[in-house]
């Protein structure tokens, strides 16, 4: 679906969604746990959670949907299909994490996905899993999987994907051995292997980390079995929020509830951004009030988005309502997503007339007034986002294609986009 966006500003109080990464590591770890569990994770589901539910179903697990959220009652062999097609479609945390969780339950299974998803890189993950007793019959999606992932020493680059030794780390504890994951370089999105190992502890799981030679060290027991904590609850999806939060400094004040200060979520650090160029921040304990610079000007800023890599398309869009140049550095894997985002966030905002220079691993945005166009979506959730953020501040309209790529993280965007003042018609409706 293609909408046109008119100019206009946001304004008022948006509940967060659940987030998806939260979510992702709750359900595989409840439908791996000892006992029937309820997570309130309420519709309407992303793409991404419903691919992830899907795939555990495939593997044994059941889940009832009510009005306040997903009963779950765990895998069992006796449910499980003889050789599980499990189809990620476009989600890349659910294919690497649950590649090495399936094998763990299945002696064969299939995997297969859609969009981006086969051309995204995987070989680093299987090439371990073949140390260990997996074969593979393709180097790439669609391919089956065979033989039971054996514990041990497992050597890991932590520089490519942190959802590698996500997978890993929720996948051994269900293993017949002891193990430990050895990173051979520094770990990247640190913040979400901290969320892994936070939410594998709170369903009991015992992991210890260490550091050695200056490199984290993971140690796994092996014979575990999850626990279902005493109550369960999704975080508030900040990386989502930071839409919003992003509108709210450009133009007039907005609130996003339900977004935790204590969080592990590394895109929290959208706050200290914000404030970094001059925006006013309000924060409590679960919820955020951002407002424009109080002289009106926001200002060029510096970002490493190695931590941070999903804020990159919306940060390039307060850049370029910033003043002076603002460098978005350390951002090659960007690349690897649902589409080259460097490359393609450079094309959005040179098409509404925006300053930006694309490096190897960065990106500098020179502030300055956006003029309005036509914008390619991408089937990329983050790009279209971004895009309706910036139409607002536009001169003229601006026609974004592909919107219904919003379904894999926020479905409801545009419903919450119109609620605080946002205008959008579909071709049909011009």
């Amino acid at each position: 679906m293609n909408l046109t966006l008119t100019p206009a500003v946001l304004q008022g109080a948006v509940s967060a969604i659940p987030s998806k990464s939260d979510g992702h590591r709750k359900l595989i770890c409840a439908a791996c746990s000892d006992k029937e569990s309820f997570l309130p994770l309420q519709k309407p589901h992303c793409a991404d959670i419903l691919a992830t539910m899907q795939c555990l179903k495939a593997l044994g697990a059941v889940f009832t949907e009510t009005e306040q959220g997903v009963l779950i009652s765990p895998i069992q062999p006796h449910r499980q299909w003889k050789k599980p097609l499990l189809d990620c479609n476009e989600s890349g945390s659910t294919f690497r994490f649950l590649l090495p969780v399936a094998m763990t339950f299945a002696e064969k299974a299939s995997f297969t996905g859609s969009g981006r998803l086969p051309e995204r890189p995987i070989d680093a993950l299987t090439c371990v899993m073949e140390q260990h007793g997996v074969a593979f019959d393709a180097p790439t999606l669609p391919f089956t999987a065979t033989g039971k992932l054996k514990g041990g020493t497992f050597e890991l680059a932590g520089n490519v994907t942190s959802q590698y030794l996500s997978g890993l780390l929720m996948a051994l504890p269900h293993g017949t051995e002891d193990s430990v994951i050895h990173l051979t370089k520094p770990l990247e999105s640190a913040a979400y292997v901290d969320l892994t190992c936070n939410v594998l502890r709170a369903f009991g799981a015992k992991i210890r980390q260490e550091t050695e030679n200056g490199l984290p060290a993971y140690y796994i027991e092996g014979n575990q079995k999850l626990c279902v904590p005493d109550s369960l609850y999704v975080d508030g999806d900040w990386s989502n929020a930071a839409f919003f939060l992003v509108a709210g400094a450009i133009f007039a004040p907005v609130t996003v509830h339900g977004v935790y200060a204590d969080s592990t979520q590394g895109d929290k650090a959208i706050c200290e951004i914000l404030r970094q160029a001059g925006a006013v921040v309000e924060q409590s304990a679960d919820c955020v009030t951002v407002s424009a610079p109080k002289d009106g000007v926001l200002r060029a800023f510096s970002a490493d988005m190695r931590e941070i890599p999903d804020l990159l398309p919306i940060l390039s869009v307060l850049a370029a309502y910033a003043k002076g140049e603002t460098h978005l550095h350390h951002a090659a894997r960007l690349r690897l997503k649902e589409c080259d985002r460097l490359a393609e966030t450079t094309k959005l905002l040179k098409n509404l007339g925006g300053d930006v220079t694309e490096l190897e691993d960065a990106l500098l945005i020179r502030g300055g007034a956006l003029q309005g166009g036509t914008v390619n979506g991408c089937n990329d959730h983050r790009m279209v986002m971004s895009a309706a953020i910036a139409a607002l501040g536009c001169t003229h309209p601006v026609t974004v294609l592909g919107t219904e790529a919003v379904n894999k993280s926020y479905p409801a965007f545009f419903e919450d986009y119109q609620k605080l003042g946002g205008i959008c018609r579909t071709a049909e409706e011009e």
